[in-house]
């Protein structure tokens, strides 16, 4: 059964930092691109950041330069270090792996504020 659990989301003043990880088990997780999304309370959900198998990377807009995506295959784990963040970049924080077919964590909260 695969299973992705997300950790390290919290509260943090603006200009603060934090890394949430992405652990996936049942999985042959080197195989799988993987990326994180967000969702905003009255919004969609929406792409933050991806990494494919051979570990190539892209960034929204919105967060580019701030944040970057980074996996581990030996510990099956998919990080995401967010710097600088903002208020606006409070939302939950999704793990996705993809292949043939999606698979998603319960997510994380992450909130910016002073």
């Amino acid at each position: 059964q695969v299973q992705l659990v997300e950790s390290g989301g919290g509260l943090v003043q603006p200009g603060g930092s934090l890394r949430p990880s992405c652990a996936a088990s049942g999985i042959i997780f080197s195989v799988y691109a993987a990326s994180w999304y967000r969702q905003a309370p009255g919004k969609q959900r929406e792409l933050v950041a991806a990494i494919t198998v051979g570990g190539s990377t892209n960034y929204a807009d919105s967060v580019k330069g701030r944040f970057t995506i980074s996996r581990d295959n030996a510990k099956n784990t998919v990080y995401l270090q967010m710097n600088s963040l903002k208020p606006e970049d409070t939302a939950v924080y999704y793990c996705n792996a993809n292949f043939l077919g999606d698979h998603w964590g319960q997510g994380t909260q992450v909130t910016v504020s002073s």
